[in-house]
């Protein structure tokens, strides 16, 4: 098994105690790769996690059983107690139950022992093998073991990623999985730096991950951004971000090209957090956001997504990005596939932005999803955040 390139996982600072677990399992790949991520930054780590694979389980929980069959990849045999470690590294611990339940017992019984009986000052949850947007985290096992973390006053993360299938812990390293746990510990790392408390009391954060393909290969070339679990039509404002009180959906941040992590805050009741708990997730991750190289705008009456970097005279307007780089001049970037209109339509709005803009020339490639000229009236207006709702 390949190690992780130390030299993208610096030791913090603020190394402290986490607890791990997942609904993929105990043995998957995933999460033994962001277990050494996350030794790696110096933080101390006990893995509690399924015995078997235990996705979609959502908050279910039961007392653990003895083992009727091995557990998954062979990783433990036929007969097992309910509950196990690694004979080699203790740290790792399996439960023969739900994520919810392993979680449960990694906060009061595995963990501990490491931390001089001290609870866990972080618990973690996945890289889940496959996303977990909108509806489905009601349903995600590592989702309901963040949340659960979170309702016994533990801070938590979920992570899911778009890439990957389950794999056994000493196969082949996939580079999904080394990426996602580079990621992974960016954030969780991000959040510790932060400060006590890490998180709002009963908020979890559901993080995804793109998939990891030649354009998004390696940890640098992802940006993160702050999104809500569920559209916002009819729900009370978000933070106010760049110019924008309506953050956008993390289905539409990891649909967009251009490598977008979205980051979400969770609250309670598996819904989106109010504003004023938004914000204060928004001050933690600071740079984190900041360091978005472009960015992308999501008119929130409207499901198209615009692509553009407005001049630094303009405002802001609904930017994925939560602090959006100021740059020299306007540029306009290409979409996702689904959001192209026809190649007719968008030759009209690309004379129209440049007769706005006062630009020397297009970038290329093309086609790019661009507003109807009436949906603002100047990229050098100081009316251009108003111009959202007259779309």
């Amino acid at each position: 098994m390949h190690l992780l390139p130390l030299v993208l996982l610096p030791l913090t600072a603020q190394a402290i105690n986490i607890v791990s677990s997942n609904d993929d399992g105990w043995a998957e790949i995933n999460i033994r790769q962001f277990y050494k991520a996350l030794t790696a930054a110096g933080h101390s780590v006990v893995v509690s996690a399924p015995a078997e694979n235990q996705s979609g389980t959502g908050s279910s929980d039961k007392t653990p059983t003895t083992l009727t069959e091995p557990c998954e990849f062979n990783s433990c045999p036929s007969g097992s107690p309910a509950t196990g470690f690694n004979a080699s590294d203790p740290r790792l611990n399996y439960v023969n139950s739900y994520p919810v339940t392993s979680m449960k017992y990694g906060i009061s019984t595995a963990a501990p022992p490491f931390f001089n009986g001290a609870p866990p000052a972080l618990a973690v949850s996945g890289p889940n093998v496959g996303s977990n947007l909108g509806l489905a985290v009601y349903f995600s096992g590592t989702v309901g073991a963040a949340h659960y973390a979170a309702e016994a006053g533990i801070p938590a993360i979920a992570f899911s990623g778009s890439s990957g299938s389950p794999t056994a812990w000493n196969a082949a390293v996939p580079a999904y999985s080394q990426v996602y746990a580079q990621l992974a510990t960016k954030i969780t790392n991000k959040i510790v730096a932060s400060g006590t408390p890490y998180l709002p009391d009963q908020v979890w954060l559901n993080v995804n991950f793109p998939e990891v393909s030649s354009e998004c290969a390696a940890a640098d070339d992802f940006k993160f951004v702050l999104s809500r679990i569920f559209s916002g039509i009819i729900s009370a404002d978000d933070v106010e971000t760049c110019g924008s009180s309506r953050l956008p959906t993390e289905s539409t941040v990891v649909g967009t090209d251009g490598c977008y992590v979205s980051i979400s805050v969770g609250w309670s009741d598996k819904t989106d957090a109010a504003a004023d708990v938004q914000a204060i997730v928004l001050d933690k991750l600071g740079d984190l956001l900041g360091a978005v190289g472009n960015s992308i705008i999501e008119w929130s009456q409207n499901p198209s997504v615009i692509p553009a970097l407005l001049t630094p005279a303009a405002p802001k307007v609904g930017v994925l990005g939560v602090k959006a780089t100021q740059l020299p001049e306007l540029t306009l970037l290409r979409p996702s596939r689904s959001e192209v209109a026809n190649d007719a339509a968008n030759a009209d709005w690309f004379a129209e932005y440049k007769r706005i803009a006062n630009m020397s020339e297009l970038p290329t490639p093309p086609p790019y999803r661009l507003l109807q000229p009436k949906a603002f009236m100047s990229l050098s207006s100081r009316a251009i955040s108003r111009q959202r709702d007259a779309y």
